[in-house]
């Protein structure tokens, strides 16, 4: 009898529970998606502002060359950032606890996979309790709908772009994306209108037709003017297949930097290891050539003396 009085109050309380979590009555609605978005935007919130305030130098292009970001070493609040991983962790899922030591893990840009990571989900999460609100309250979900837009924009930057270059730091990907906004750009305001003023310029134009749609020397020539001459293109062949090449052709570059560096890395430090072992020899030898050089010059300007 006692088991079961037990289990009807334990029943309760999470039944209890469950109707906090689910009320629609409280300050702040928190629903099953919020059980999840508080932690995770907590964790990225409190880890943001320690790393910005005082996260250690970050290895950033896998090259052993620090590259700091935080207040605590000599930036201000315009120019600190939160370091990306490493490109030599590529996108390796690195939490604390695949590396040998909290400090690697910093050295590692470990903190920004973490805080990018929990942001995410957290703002995924943010979305789907919007819609949970607004089917708890009998509404149409276009507030989740809306949302949605910065959600795919943080998530392209953050996550589709660093798939895209083979790591989270940086490389062309973003390179790409600009060139083909400032294309975009350039041909939709040098279009060649067939239209009358009242009519959109837009119009008039059928897919696949033989005729120019925008004037590419205009608009590669006002480029040209912008930046320097030979930024723009003429030719719209060379152009596509540069647009084509570059976001394409970029990422596979990125692991090559780290890993060409660390070879020269490696090379240098055994080539240290060689001669701080014969220190006292190499010494010798150096003084050996000097006084050897010193005796030939003299023995020289000697000879040209007595002649």
């Amino acid at each position: 009898m006692t088991a079961t009085l037990e289990r009807r109050e334990s029943a309760s309380l999470w039944g209890r529970f469950c109707d906090w979590i689910t009320s629609t009555e409280n300050r702040l609605y928190i629903g099953w998606f919020g059980v999840l978005m508080i932690p995770t935007l907590l964790t990225a919130t409190s880890v943001f502002i320690i790393a910005f305030v005082a996260a250690s130098p970050v290895d950033i292009d896998g090259i052993r060359e620090h590259v700091s970001g935080s207040l605590l070493y000599g930036n201000n609040i315009i120019s600190g950032a939160i370091i990306p991983t490493s490109a030599a962790i590529g996108l390796h899922f690195y939490p604390i606890w695949e590396a040998a030591s909290v400090d690697e893990w910093l050295y590692n840009g470990g903190p920004y996979e973490l805080i990018l990571l929990h942001f995410l989900l957290g703002v995924a999460c943010y979305m789907g309790r919007e819609w949970e609100l607004t089917f708890r309250l009998g509404m149409r979900p276009r507030i989740a709908v809306a949302y949605l837009a910065p959600v795919a924009a943080a998530a392209t930057v953050f996550l589709i772009y660093p798939i895209g270059q083979g790591s989270f730091s940086d490389a062309g990907v973003f390179g790409g994306s600009l060139f083909s906004a400032m294309h975009g750009s350039l041909v939709t305001s040098t279009l060649i209108r067939e239209t009358t003023e009242n009519e959109s310029a837009n119009a008039c134009y059928k897919f696949g037709q033989e005729e120019e749609t925008y004037n590419i020397v205009a608009a590669h020539g006002y480029f040209g003017r912008l930046i320097f001459q030979y930024a723009s293109f003429n030719n719209s062949c060379s152009l596509h297949f540069f647009l084509a090449a570059w976001p394409v052709g970029t990422p596979g570059y990125v692991p090559v930097l780290p890993d060409s560096q660390m070879h020269k890395q490696r090379q240098c430090e055994q080539l240290q290891g060689v001669f701080r072992a014969n220190d006292k020899k190499a010494a010798n030898m150096v003084i050996g050539l000097v006084v050897a050089v010193k005796g030939i010059a003299g023995d020289g300007i000697q000879k040209a003396e007595s002649k």
